[in-house]
C-alpha cells in the first residue's frame, strides 16, 4: 500500500512539485527570517559577548542596556574592589566619538576604553598587530569592518592615523570584533586616552568589569556587590539577556519579523492544505477502489500521512539547503557577517513544517473516511 500511495502522490507531477515548492518556500522563509532575527538580537549585545576576561558587569542601577549608560563616580571602582568575593575589578569606558581619517572622511565610532594596567576586555582575535601594542602612545585598535570603511580597498596594515576630538589616534592593530547592532566601527584604546577622545566630564566611568574569587559563583558575588555598593551587578549572561530584552520590548523588530514568519506559515498551510485537498478529491475514485477491495479507513489515513511526510521531508530539505546557501553567501560580506543558521532554528523549523503539513493533510482525510466504495461503479 505504501508503494501505491507514493505512485498516487507522484502521478500528477505538477501538483506534486507545487506541494514540494510551497513547503520548501515556507521552510526557507521561516529559517532565514528567524536566523536574521536571532543574529540582530545577538548584535545588540556584541560588546558584552566580546569581553571574555570578566564575568561580572557593574553599572548604575538605572541602566537598562549596554547602549545607554549613566557614568559612575570614580570611587565606585574602589567600593567594588572592597566587596568580599571579588577577585579583581577594573574600569571600562564605553561611548561614541567622531573620528576623522587621513583622507578627511569621518564617522561615529564605538569607543571602548580599557583599563590601562590590565587591558581587560581587549580583543582576542587580532588580524594585524597585538593587543599589547595598545600600551604605545596614542594607540588604538580598530575592527576589520571599520578599517575597510576608512581605508577601502587597502590591505590590512598598521600605521594609519586618525583624529578624535583634536587628538591623534595611531592604528597599531586590526581585530575581528562581533558586528554591533548599529553599524559603527569599533575602536579599542586605553581608558586614559578614551576620556580625552570624547572630552572630559565630571563622571566618565561607564562600567566596572569584575571577576569573582574562586570560592564564589558570579551570581552570588553580584548579589554581594549590590548589597554593599547600591549599584547594579549582572553576570555576562544576565547583562546580555537584559540588553536583548530591552530591544525586544522597545523596538518594532520582533513585530516585523514575526509578521514575515507568520506569512510563511500561512503560505505553507494554505497552499499545501489546498493542494492536498484538491489532490485527495481528484483521487477519490482510487481511494474508493481501495475501499472496495477491503482496505480499512485506518490504512487509508496512514497512506495520506505517508504522502504528507514525504512532501514535508523533501520540501524541508530543499528549504534548509536554500537557507544554508543564502547564509554561506552573505556571511562573507562585512554588512551581514555573523548571520548564521543555528541548529535550534533548523530543528524548530522542521517541527513547524512537519506539523503544518500533517495538519493540512488531515483536513482532507474526512472526504476519504466518509467515502462509499460504490463511487467506483458510478458513471
Amino acid at each position: 500500500m505504501n508503494f501505491v500511495a507514493l505512485k498516487m502522490l507522484t502521478g500528477d507531477r505538477a501538483k506534486y512539485l507545487s506541494l514540494i515548492f510551497s513547503v520548501a518556500f515556507a521552510s526557507f522563509l521561516i529559517a532565514q527570517q528567524a536566523s536574521i532575527f536571532t543574529g540582530l538580537m545577538l548584535r545588540t549585545a556584541s560588546q558584552i559577548r566580546d569581553v571574555v576576561d570578566a564575568e561580572i558587569w557593574v553599572m548604575d542601577r538605572a541602566t537598562q542596556y549596554i547602549d545607554e549608560i549613566r557614568a559612575l563616580p570614580d570611587d565606585a571602582l574602589y567600593r567594588v574592589r572592597g566587596v568580599p568575593g571579588v577577585q579583581w575589578a577594573v574600569r571600562l569606558f564605553k561611548g561614541q566619538a567622531t573620528t576623522r581619517a587621513e583622507d578627511g572622511k569621518f564617522r561615529a565610532v564605538i569607543l571602548l576604553g580599557l583599563d590601562d594596567a590590565t587591558l581587560v576586555g581587549a580583543p582576542h582575535t587580532m588580524l594585524v598587530g597585538r593587543f599589547e601594542d595598545l600600551r604605545q602612545p596614542d594607540a588604538v585598535i580598530i575592527d576589520r569592518a571599520g578599517y575597510e570603511y576608512f581605508y577601502p580597498g587597502q590591505p590590512l596594515r598598521t600605521g594609519g592615523v586618525m583624529e578624535m576630538n583634536d587628538h591623534r589616534a595611531a592604528i597599531v592593530g586590526i581585530c575581528e570584533a562581533s558586528a554591533p547592532f548599529a553599524t559603527f566601527p569599533v575602536v579599542y584604546t586605553r581608558y586614559s586616552l578614551a576620556i580625552n577622545y570624547v572630552g572630559r566630564e565630571r563622571d566618565q566611568l561607564s562600567l566596572i568589569l569584575a571577576k569573582p574569587a574562586g570560592f564564589g559563583s558570579a551570581t552570588d558575588v553580584c548579589n554581594q556587590i549590590e548589597k554593599a555598593t547600591g549599584l547594579k551587578a549582572r553576570t555576562t549572561n544576565q547583562f546580555t539577556w537584559q540588553t536583548i530584552q530591552y530591544y525586544l520590548q522597545n523596538t518594532g523588530i520582533p513585530v516585523n519579523f514575526g509578521i514575515t514568519i507568520a506569512v510563511a506559515l500561512i503560505v505553507g498551510t494554505v497552499v499545501a492544505g489546498q493542494t492536498f485537498y484538491i489532490f485527495t478529491l481528484e483521487n477519490l475514485k482510487q481511494f474508493g477502489v481501495l475501499k472496495a477491495i477491503g482496505v480499512t479507513n485506518r490504512r487509508l489515513v496512514a497512506m495520506i500521512l505517508l504522502q504528507a511526510l514525504v512532501v514535508a521531508a523533501i520540501g524541508y530539505a530543499l528549504g534548509m539547503g536554500l537557507a544554508a546557501e543564502f547564509f554561506n553567501i552573505t556571511i562573507h560580506r562585512t554588512a551581514t557577517r555573523g548571520f548564521v543558521m543555528l541548529w535550534p532554528i533548523m530543528a524548530g523549523t522542521g517541527a513547524i513544517i512537519f506539523s503544518v503539513v500533517v495538519v493540512a493533510s488531515l483536513l482532507s482525510v474526512r472526504k476519504v473516511l466518509v467515502l462509499e466504495s460504490a463511487i467506483v461503479f458510478r458513471g
